[in-house]
C-alpha cells in the first residue's frame, strides 16, 4: 500500500512509526512532502521513505494521501493539487475544524475521503483516533484507513456530527491529564517527594488506572469505589475535590473544548 504525507510533523512522524512498526508499508512504499529541505533530509535519514518538497509528486504516488498540514494551510494545499487524477485514491484529512463537504466542495471533484482526528498519544503507540467517511469511500478504503490508524493506537469509526466532540474527550484532553498529573506530583512534592519520582508515580497510576478501567470493562465509579475504604484516606481526598467542584470543573472543559471546536 503507498500512503503519502502532505506535512511531516509530530502527528504524521507518529503515524509514519506505526505505520513501519506494524509492516502495513515498506519505506519505498511511504512519500512525504514538506517544504523545508532540513525535514526532508531527517525524514529520509530517520525513516527512510522517499521525501520531497513537491505536493503534487507526493499525490500521485499514493494510493492513500494524509493531508496533514495545520487547518489554515489547507485551502493552499488543496488548490496545489487540484486537476490530478483521484481515482483508485483515498484522501485523509486530519485537520479539526474541515467537513467532509467542506473538503468535497475545496477540490472541486468527488473522491474518497476520510475525515481523522489522533491525538498526541499516538507518538508513543497509544493514540485514540475518530474517524468518519464519505458515501465515496468505499469498503477496500475504509479498511485501509483504519488500519492505517490503528498502527499508532486505537481507531474508532463514528459518525461526523460527533466529529466535534472528539476533541473535548479525546483530541485535547491530554492537555488537562498533564495538568493533573502536573497537579498530583505538586502534592507529593510539597510533602517531600523528589520530583522525578513524583512525576513516575503519578504517571504510572494514570497509564494503570487507564488501563485497569479499559480491560475489566468496569463502570469508573465503581472502581473508585473499590479504592474507597470506610473511613480511610481516599474518600476524604475524594471529599474535597467533590467540594472543590472537580468533576462540574472537567465537564465544563470538555463542553467549552467542544462548543470551541464547532466554531472552528
Amino acid at each position: 500500500m503507498r500512503i503519502g504525507f502532505i506535512g511531516l510533523g509530530n502527528m504524521a512522524r507518529a503515524m509514519i512509526g506505526g505505520i513501519l512498526k506494524k509492516g502495513l508499508a515498506q519505506p519505498s512504499e511511504i512519500f512525504g512532502s514538506s517544504r523545508t529541505e532540513e525535514t526532508q533530509r531527517k525524514m529520509n535519514e530517520e525513516y527512510g521513505i522517499t521525501v520531497t518538497g513537491d505536493n503534487r509528486e507526493t499525490a500521485r504516488n499514493a494510493e492513500l494521501l494524509v493531508l496533514a498540514v495545520k487547518p489554515q494551510f489547507f485551502s493552499e494545499v488543496i488548490g496545489e493539487l487540484k486537476g490530478l487524477d483521484f481515482a483508485g485514491k483515498t484522501v485523509v484529512s486530519i485537520a479539526p475544524g474541515k467537513s467532509l463537504v467542506w473538503l468535497e466542495e475545496a477540490f472541486g471533484a468527488s473522491l474518497s475521503l476520510a475525515r481523522a482526528m489522533p491525538n498526541t498519544p499516538a507518538l508513543v503507540g497509544e493514540g485514540c483516533t475518530a474517524v468518519c467517511f464519505n458515501s465515496r469511500a468505499e469498503e477496500p478504503a475504509r479498511q485501509a484507513v483504519m488500519a492505517l490508524l490503528g498502527s499508532f493506537g486505537k481507531a474508532f469509526e463514528i459518525p461526523e456530527r460527533l466529529m466535534d466532540v472528539v476533541p473535548g474527550v479525546s483530541g485535547s484532553a491530554p492537555a488537562w491529564v498533564f495538568m493533573l498529573l502536573e497537579a498530583m506530583a505538586d502534592g507529593a512534592v510539597a510533602e517531600g517527594m523528589p520530583r522525578r519520582q513524583a512525576y513516575e508515580f503519578a504517571a504510572q497510576a494514570v497509564l494503570g488506572s487507564a488501563k485497569l478501567m479499559l480491560e475489566s470493562g468496569s463502570h469508573p465509579g465503581e472502581l473508585k469505589d473499590m479504592v474507597c475504604s470506610p473511613a480511610g484516606s481516599t474518600i476524604q481526598a475524594v471529599r474535597v475535590l467533590e467540594e472543590r467542584g472537580f468533576r462540574g470543573a472537567v465537564m465544563d472543559a470538555v463542553i467549552a473544548c467542544i462548543e470551541k471546536s464547532r466554531q472552528l
